[in-house]
């Protein structure tokens, strides 16, 4: 397997990674503020999806069909969802970002030319290849977001349900788990 092919492939896991955690909840769950800087399931998701046309359609020069520049619009709107924002809005332009992303995946070579304008100038010209690995190393970091924000709100920890890379324990046995890793940072502080 090429290396593109591998990139595209963990591009493509992340992105479903970080989709997931918006699965089961309700419109308050997905919307709320989890944190003192607003960080917000949905709010991430919508993110994603503008920076993803950014870098993978202006910095290539490719036509992405959209506006990308005014969808960023001022303070940071694309980490949040205003009321008038539907989940299924949201939803319908990550998935157009993905299919937007992997057109111009298939269509350049790793070595192929880009120029960052948002990026300081010793580091605008970029190649595909930095471009995707910026973007995996983006959007692990907002799924790793996610997965914290979904334990915070209905316990679910994992990539998916029933990830098997998670431990299973039961409710007391996490409760003890936690007694435990609290007691320890006590003790050592």
């Amino acid at each position: 397997m090429d290396i593109k092919t591998v990139l595209h492939d963990s591009l493509r896991e992340v992105r479903s990674n970080l989709v997931g955690k918006v699965d089961g909840l309700g419109e308050w769950d997905v919307r709320r503020p989890m944190t003192p800087t607003g960080t917000n399931l949905l709010g991430l998701v919508k993110h994603v999806a503008i920076a993803s046309l950014g870098y993978l359609s202006i910095v290539f020069n490719r036509d992405s069909g959209m506006d990308v520049v005014a969808m960023w619009g001022p303070d940071d709107e694309t980490l949040w969802v205003k009321p008038t924002e539907s989940r299924q809005t949201i939803l319908d332009l990550y998935a157009y970002a993905a299919q937007v992303s992997d057109e111009t995946i298939a269509a350049l070579d790793l070595d192929s030319p880009g120029f960052v304008p948002w990026w300081p100038t010793d580091i605008q010209h970029v190649t595909l290849g930095r471009i995707l690995v910026h973007l995996i190393e983006e959007i692990s970091r907002h799924a790793g977001h996610a997965d914290i924000i979904r334990e915070l709100i209905d316990g679910q920890a994992g990539r998916y349900p029933d990830d098997p890379s998670m431990t299973v324990r039961t409710d007391d046995q996490w409760a003890t788990r936690w007694s435990q890793i609290d007691q320890a940072a006590r003790e050592a502080a």
